[in-house]
């Protein structure tokens, strides 16, 4: 059985991490009646606001935002239930007059609530021990060719060291026997897709060196904002590890083994070779958001670096929405 969306109207701003869709939104939101529904894994996790260029509370209250702060870091948000509360949160915004905007870069969030999602085996702890188990024998990428021997769809999307879904993959195929692409794929006739035809706006960078640029400044400026600071908090609170979602989001993984290695003190040294390798893969985060958003064909593409596109952004949303109050 698939989980349902029903039909609601709504928009989406989708695009690649520093790609300017938080700066777009809010320009959005002061020119028309739309209540903001975050798309994006990690904005769930409360504590977790420099390293995820969380909004700061002066934008959020430039216009209503959902899905922001919902969870602990010590808990889990999947996909599903990302789907239950946007729907959700989707009727109750056109209840009020009001237009959803799902603005985001998880681009599994989004593919979820658009093309449906099939419920998946439930966690199984044993399994998962043995996987990590042998994780720690071998190595991921070992566990990555494991996985394109039995699912050789999900393996080509993932990279040899993206532990947290090489594992969760692994583990679906040996709780149920089947790849996790094909319950993936599998598709309800009776699914709606909420957003309307166009209405899915996508930011992306003609020139890959101009995201990158935006990417280590992001990068540097979260570190001159007490990013390190941030992550010692975290692991002072005692129950959490860097086995968790949260903490396997992308910056945080490296800032916590930055710690570990260096006695929660790095030396310059350690420093630069943690910021070497958070731009690093933040690079590769959005590699892989592109990726996702080239396989959607109905998205209208802005280029992000283009001089107009701010511009270009408002005036779909007009074609969209009509003119601004």
């Amino acid at each position: 059985m698939s989980l349902r969306s029903s039909p609601v109207r709504c928009i989406a701003l989708a695009g690649p991490t520093a790609s300017g869709k938080s700066a777009a939104s809010l320009a959005i939101a002061q020119r028309w009646p739309v209540e903001i529904i975050s798309v994006d894994s990690a904005l769930v996790y409360r504590g977790m606001d420099i390293g995820t260029a969380k909004p700061t509370p002066a934008e959020l209250a430039q216009a209503p935002h959902h899905l922001i702060d919902i969870r602990d870091p010590l808990q889990a948000y999947s996909a599903a239930e990302f789907v239950t509360d946007a729907t959700r949160l989707m009727g109750e915004i056109q209840a009020r007059g009001r237009t959803p905007l799902l603005v985001g870069g998880t681009m599994l969030y989004f593919k979820a609530l658009m093309q449906g999602i099939d419920d998946m085996p439930r966690a199984d702890a044993a399994v998962r021990e043995r996987i990590e188990a042998r994780a720690k024998a071998l190595g991921w990428p070992a566990l990555h060719a494991e996985l394109a021997r039995v699912d050789p769809t999900t393996a080509a999307r993932l990279s040899p060291n993206d532990s947290q879904r090489i594992q969760r993959a692994l583990e679906v195929f040996e709780v149920s026997g089947q790849p996790i692409s094909a319950l993936q794929t599998r598709q309800d006739a009776t699914h709606s897709n909420p957003l309307p035809p166009g209405a899915l706006l996508s930011l992306e960078p003609l020139d890959r060196t101009w995201l990158h640029t935006r990417i280590a400044q992001r990068f540097d400026a979260m570190l001159a904002a007490g990013f390190l600071d941030e992550v010692r908090q975290l692991r002072a609170r005692g129950d959490l590890h860097p086995d968790l979602p949260s903490m396997r989001c992308v910056g945080y993984r490296q800032a916590w083994e930055a710690l570990d290695a260096a006695d929660n003190a790095p030396s310059p040294g350690q420093l630069a070779e943690l910021r070497d390798r958070g731009i690093f893969a933040t690079r590769q985060l959005a590699k892989r958001q592109i990726t996702w958003l080239r396989a959607m064909p109905e998205r209208q593409v802005i280029a992000c670096d283009a001089p107009d596109a701010l511009e270009q952004v408002l005036l779909r949303v007009q074609a969209l929405l009509g003119a601004p109050a």
